[in-house]
């Protein structure tokens, strides 16, 4: 497949021209109004994370990408992570194909288990059961993607048996696994046939070398097609490499100092955000930057999609606008050329 050059956000809570925290309300039609201006400007898919904390606004990203469908026109559109550990599979499948049908065939999803915890309790999920809730409703929702009528059993729910579900799908559901970085999350990939998308969120690229490279061999010895590969990481774009660092730095710093604070992480320094721009997992800077920093990762892992979380901490919408701007109307285009 083409490079696809992607967008996508957790609807983190922006601050205001008060220089409040705006409300979760407005950050939702803000993010609305960011993925238009996405499709106007050429990127190639819009993916909403789902979280359960006051700190990010999106926790029904289908019912966001819904509204979004309806307002553009070509962009493909899905989660930056479905956390199908505390969900029901069937529930997933229906609001996507539902997502699938409005948008003529734009949606895909993204599973994964996420790198926060509050949905379990909120649910009423153990977190003692995290692998086999996990492990259980993958499975059935495989079931879902390829068979017309589903009969599956397992520990998580009362078995299904011959059971349709609705609605129907006349195109095939992009479904990708979000890999976090283990052999065993590769193989798992390997074994549904999904294409894996990497969060790279700290870190070197190259360091996922090795997981790509498991995943190819391990398609090809099992004799199944080749699929895409994507990488999803942070980052931020401004008319300067000075403007982009300090456009991110305070709601990159919020950010990583309230999570540091919760499980136990020190403060970030100014010296650890400069290093990851240099070295690491954050995509900042002018135009040119970011895109030489795309295309070493692109070449370093044989991507077929890159993904840019653009939004980091509580940067002003206004920021976050001209960075999705920037990326479509300069960043992709001069990857595309660097590329050849």
């Amino acid at each position: 497949m083409a490079l696809e050059l992607a967008l996508d956000t957790f609807g983190d809570v922006t601050l205001g021209a008060d220089g409040a925290l705006k409300p979760q309300d407005q950050v939702i039609r803000d993010v609305i109004e960011e993925a238009v201006l996405a499709d106007q400007v050429g990127v190639d898919f819009f993916g909403l994370g789902e979280h359960h904390r006051d700190d990010f606004a999106i926790s029904a990203p289908e019912v966001v990408l819904a509204a979004i469908a309806a307002r553009t026109r070509r962009i493909r559109l899905g989660t930056a992570v479905t956390v199908l550990s505390s969900d029901d599979p069937i529930r997933v499948f229906q609001r996507f194909s539902t997502l699938h049908a409005l948008s003529g065939g734009r949606a895909e999803v993204i599973l994964g288990r996420g790198s926060f915890t509050e949905s379990f309790p909120l649910f009423g999920f153990d977190l003692g059961d995290y692998e086999t809730l996990f492990n259980e409703k993958l499975d059935l929702f495989a079931r879902l993607l390829r068979e017309r009528k589903v009969s599956w059993s397992g520990t998580t729910r009362p078995p299904l048996r011959a059971q349709a579900v609705h609605p129907s799908l006349a195109q095939p559901l992009k479904t990708w696994i979000g890999v976090g970085g283990t052999p065993e999350s590769v193989m798992r990939a390997v074994h549904y046939e999904m294409p894996m998308m990497l969060a790279i969120i700290g870190g070197a690229a190259q360091r996922f070398r090795p997981f790509v490279e498991l995943y190819r061999q391990a398609l090809e010895q099992a004799g199944r097609p080749a699929l895409p590969v994507g990488v999803h990481s942070p980052g931020f774009v401004a008319a300067t490499d000075e403007a982009a660092r300090e456009g991110i730095w305070p709601g990159y710093r919020a950010l990583h100092d309230r999570i540091g604070r919760e499980r136990g992480w020190p403060p970030t320094s100014r010296d650890q955000f400069e290093r990851e721009i240099a070295h690491g997992a954050l995509y900042v800077g002018a135009p040119e930057t970011v895109a030489r920093k795309i295309v070493a990762t692109v070449r370093a892992l044989g991507l077929d999609r890159f993904e840019m979380k653009y939004s980091s901490g509580p940067i002003p919408h206004d920021l976050l606008m001209k960075s999705v701007e920037l990326y479509g109307t300069r960043v992709i285009p001069l990857v595309r050329d660097m590329l050849g």
